[in-house]
């Protein structure tokens, strides 16, 4: 993940209390035969599994209470990999989905969990990179009210939601998977909500495939004109890793980082430490469970160091 902006670390007045909700469930089709015994955010990109990534999104954003929604199947097996957090300084709770009803369901079974608070959602395949990101990020999570959405300029956005803009970049419409898209620019799996937004997927009605749509949500918040959009530049990094091909390349991205600068991408306990969530002692004692490899070897260097000089 970012380093620029670790050791800056966000008001949480200003992040306006938000909940975190990591949306981990699914079938995982598009990895078949790889996620038929396994969810497909368990896998490895690189060097951590998949879920590591959108999880320390959350973190760097300033949100400590998080919610993972999964199938039953994979309940155990998240649950192993993350307990309840608190080895790095969070509250994780856990959510079943049986079956892939839509992204805007997991809202509506995490209803009970959000309370009313606003949140940011993010989908467990996504993987967002860059210096200024987590900038941008804690700044549209401070704003109150509405919704907010990032778009990302791709050569080929039919396989995305899809959002076009006027010509002072506000949002016009949005689109999920045209065949002819009317704009480049993606709507990246990252979403700030305010607290009605469960309320509002509960009303929602199923699409043809069975399933309460994002698109659908989001529509609502745009026809009130309470929807916020922020483009992300060329500087930030966007991989849909549900596909072999960007699974491979999210793994050849964090491989290249890590041994040109020397820097941990997307580790939950680097971030844990720089943003204040552990002390020292808890980062040593994470480093000797991961004793003999590179990754412990990393973090106990960083325990040693002075993390604003690195």
């Amino acid at each position: 993940m970012p380093d620029a902006h670790l050791a800056s670390r966000p008001d949480p007045e200003k992040v306006g209390q938000r909940k975190g909700l990591l949306l981990a469930g699914g079938a995982g089709r598009r990895l078949h035969p790889m996620t038929l015994p396994v969810s497909k955010h368990l896998l490895p990109i690189y060097d951590k599994p998949m879920i590591y990534y959108p999880l320390g999104v959350l973190m760097l954003a300033g949100i400590r209470e998080i919610a993972v929604v999964t199938t039953p199947r994979d309940r155990p097996a998240f649950e192993a990999l993350l307990g309840e957090g608190s080895r790095w300084g969070l509250q994780i709770e856990f959510l079943e989905q049986p079956e892939p009803r839509g992204i805007a369901e997991g809202l509506v079974l995490a209803e009970p969990f959000l309370d009313g608070t606003p949140s940011m959602v993010i989908l467990g395949d996504n993987f967002l990179y860059g210096a200024q990101l987590i900038k941008q990020l804690r700044e549209s999570a401070a704003e109150e009210g509405g919704a907010g959405i990032f778009g990302y300029r791709v050569r080929d956005p039919r396989a995305f939601g899809v959002v076009t803009v006027d010509e002072n970049l506000e949002p016009l419409a949005l689109v999920e998977k045209p065949r002819d898209p009317p704009s480049p620019w993606a709507i990246v799996g990252l979403y700030l909500l305010d607290g009605s937004a469960p309320e509002r997927a509960r009303r929602l009605t199923p699409s043809p495939r069975g399933e309460l749509e994002m698109t659908d949500l989001l529509r609502g918040y745009l026809d009130e004109g309470t929807l916020r959009l922020e483009l992300l530049g060329r500087g930030i990094s966007w991989l849909d890793t549900g596909t072999p091909q960007n699974l491979l390349n999210a793994a050849h991205f964090v491989q290249l980082l890590q041994e040109r600068q020397g820097l941990r991408v997307g580790a939950p306990e680097e971030i844990a430490f720089r943003m204040g969530y552990i002390d020292r002692d808890a980062l040593c004692a994470l480093a000797d469970e991961l004793a003999d490899t590179e990754y412990g070897e990393d973090l106990r260097a960083l325990a040693a160091s002075d993390p604003r000089t690195r």
